[in-house]
């Protein structure tokens, strides 16, 4: 029996060593645990305050500079309308021809009653001298001039009335009267003319803006320009007027139904290129706003509790904070509350950062920004 045993206690050691190499060499192929991801990357910006122009852009509606009604102060039909209507007349030009038949019979009868009390007068005066007629002749002759006189003016006046004239250079509009039609009097509007270069802007900034403005110059916030202020104009289609206006009026009062201050542009028109009634978006020029905080658009994110951006702590870990942002400024939000000089905003890589987490911060490059901006096409 003890012959038999012995092999088969040899064959199980041997066996449990195999089995423990086998299992030495397949912990040595098994990897090693992996250690934590690097940190991400994120691009940085520091804020630094800037003074920036301040923006104030509101509805406007371009108005004619001035505006006649055109009116004939005689009665009478309509014999003629030299103008065309919609374009530009010259100051002075013949816009409507009254029957002139009667008044122009009035007046040359008047013209014929002047001249014969004047010669009379004529007459009289040497005999005067001479004692041959007594100065109440004299006297009364000079009376009859004079009334001839101011008949004379008046039916002159009524003649020259049967032509309407364009009392300032502009763009007559449409004839309400036509050919043949019979005026009245000055109670008949026959046509208006506008003069429409330069033309007048009107916009309304609301009491809120009012107050804010006076409030910021005061606190030295808003820096306002010396003299006039400057507006540009934007066209409905989104293009810029090419020409500059100048504030020219600001109402002294608050509408009261509209809670609005009326302030009024005049700009150069030669091409005619705003109209009356035209509505475009007004822009104040010239205004700065000093310290000033601007940070990229993309920073500056929505959650429910409303606008945030990451920050980051002297440690490299981020944190969420709550900011106001007002207005654009180029491609960058102005930021009213929340954010102080130094403060450092993620950028870039916004999508890979929680609160709490650290980054690996590099400094924004706002050229990159631009350079982006060049080659889309």
């Amino acid at each position: 029996m003890k012959r038999l045993i012995k092999p088969v206690s040899w064959l199980g050691a041997v066996a449990g060593v195999l089995l423990l190499a086998g299992a030495v060499a397949a912990r040595s192929r098994t990897p090693a645990a992996p250690g934590a991801p690097p940190p991400p990357e994120v691009t940085v910006i520091t804020v630094a305050p800037q003074t920036v122009a301040a923006q104030y852009e509101y509805v406007g509606q371009a108005e004619a500079s001035r505006r006649v009604e055109v009116r004939s102060q005689v009665t009478g039909v309509i014999v003629a309308r030299p103008y065309t209507e919609g374009t530009d007349v010259a100051q002075g030009a013949l816009l409507f021809r009254i029957d002139p038949t009667t008044y122009e019979a009035a007046y040359r009868s008047a013209q014929a009653r002047l001249a014969n009390a004047q010669r009379t007068l004529a007459r009289l005066k040497p005999l005067l001298a001479a004692r041959a007629v007594a100065q109440k002749d004299v006297d009364d002759a000079q009376t009859d001039v004079d009334q001839a006189q101011a008949a004379f003016d008046q039916a002159k006046k009524d003649y020259d009335d049967t032509f309407v004239r364009a009392e300032i250079a502009g763009r007559a509009g449409r004839a309400l009267l036509e050919l043949g039609g019979r005026v009245t009097g000055p109670g008949d509007l026959l046509t208006t003319v506008e003069q429409v270069d330069p033309i007048y802007v009107n916009f309304s900034p609301s009491d809120q803006d009012v107050l804010r403005w006076r409030r910021d110059a005061a606190d030295g916030r808003l820096v306002m320009p010396r003299g006039a202020l400057t507006v540009q104009v934007t066209l409905a289609d989104g293009t810029v007027y090419p020409r500059t206006g100048t504030l020219n009026f600001t109402d002294l009062a608050l509408q009261p139904v509209t809670g609005t201050q009326q302030l009024r542009a005049e700009l150069r028109n030669p091409q005619h290129l705003l109209l009356p009634g035209q509505f475009v978006r007004v822009r104040l020029l010239g205004l700065k706003q000093p310290g000033a905080i601007l940070v990229p658009q993309r920073a500056v994110l929505q959650g429910l509790g409303g606008a945030f951006v990451y920050v980051l702590d002297a440690g490299d870990k981020v944190a969420t904070r709550n900011v106001t942002a007002t207005s654009w400024d180029g491609g960058s939000w102005l930021i009213e509350q929340g954010l102080a000089a130094g403060d450092r905003v993620v950028v870039d890589g916004v999508q890979q950062v929680a609160p709490g987490s650290p980054v690996r911060a590099v400094a924004y490059q706002p050229a990159a920004d631009g350079a982006a901006a060049r080659s889309t096409p």
